[in-house]
């Protein structure tokens, strides 16, 4: 039987970025130096695939600083953690590293360097993902306010409407985030904004090859994890730029066939955290069913890279 015609866009960039690529480099070089078990408070990123991978080389995860030993090395989540974290490890004596983001350490900088300047922070991002909740833990609380939408500007309370400052979680959708930080400037002309804009490069050009892609699909794949910020923020991008079915996919298991009948055309991309394996095996699905015809949309060209901490560059 003759396999249907099919053009399939592959966005570029699409997949790891510079801060997922360290903090997965981090927990293998620890296990490297100390040996199993090592733990790691939280998902090291937001993957499932990436984490069950590591948990089979000896990575332990846990939620919490108090479900690991005081004998065995713990490492702190791309995402941040609150201060709290790293002065109760500390405190205990633990070998700790911290596998945060570069990009996401600036942003606890600003804000504690906008909190010196007697500045209080309203924080954009999401409640209860862990790099918001990181980020509002490196100030005491109510130093931090969070949005989450333009309508929760208008009901903010602040201190001083002349003390504010503003940082954003790295993960958000670039337009959205734009509108609530436009509503921020006019309800508080006086708010002081991050230097360079807090969304990280990788989200922003995730986005744009989306934004570029869409308008040619009948429909777009987002490869990545449900807990992923970034990766959900693409499936919402994709849509909002012409694509009428975008939905995002953990693996090609996922891929409801039923739903892309009649297409002629589909876009692939992924999140942040989703490794190049499971593109490559979305895009082989594809191949099985129809006659595939691949176009690279490509945006931007990346060449950023972070140094892992010098404790693991040191021999034991």
């Amino acid at each position: 039987m003759t396999k249907p015609p099919l053009t399939l866009y592959l966005a570029a960039p699409r997949g790891f970025c510079a801060g997922v690529d360290r903090a997965i480099k981090i927990v293998e070089m620890a296990l490297e130096k100390w040996g199993a078990p090592v733990y790691v408070r939280h998902e090291i990123v937001h993957n499932k695939f990436v984490v069950d991978g590591l948990r089979n080389k000896g990575a332990v995860f846990v939620e919490e600083l108090e479900e690991c030993p005081d004998d065995r090395p713990v490492i702190f989540s791309a995402h941040g953690v609150p201060k709290a974290v790293p002065a109760a490890a500390a405190a205990r004596e633990m070998i700790y590293v911290d596998a945060t983001c570069p990009l996401v350490s600036k942003v606890h900088i600003e804000a504690q360097r906008h909190s010196d300047n007697g500045l209080q922070m309203i924080m954009i991002g999401h409640a209860g993902h862990p790099e918001t909740v990181g980020t509002m833990g490196q100030l005491p609380e109510g130093e931090v306010l969070l949005v989450e939408t333009v309508e929760d500007v208008a009901d903010i309370k602040v201190r001083d409407p002349g003390q504010l400052a503003y940082v954003t979680q790295t993960t958000l959708s670039v337009d959205d985030t734009a509108d609530i930080v436009a509503a921020l400037q006019a309800r508080f002309p006086a708010i002081v904004g991050p230097h360079k804009e807090d969304i990280c490069y990788a989200t922003t050009n995730r986005q744009e090859a989306v934004k570029a892609m869409a308008p040619k699909c009948d429909a777009m794949l987002v490869v990545g994890a449900p807990n992923s910020s970034n990766s959900k923020r693409l499936v919402e991008v994709g849509a909002r730029a012409g694509c009428q079915y975008a939905q995002l996919v953990q693996r090609a298991t996922d891929i409801d066939w039923r739903a892309l009948e009649g297409i002629r055309s589909i876009g692939i991309t992924a999140g942040a955290s989703a490794p190049e394996v499971l593109i490559n095996e979305v895009m082989d699905a594809f191949s099985d069913h129809y006659d595939v015809t691949r176009e690279l949309v490509e945006t931007a060209v990346e060449n950023v890279e972070f140094k892992v901490p010098r404790v693991l560059r040191v021999p034991a």
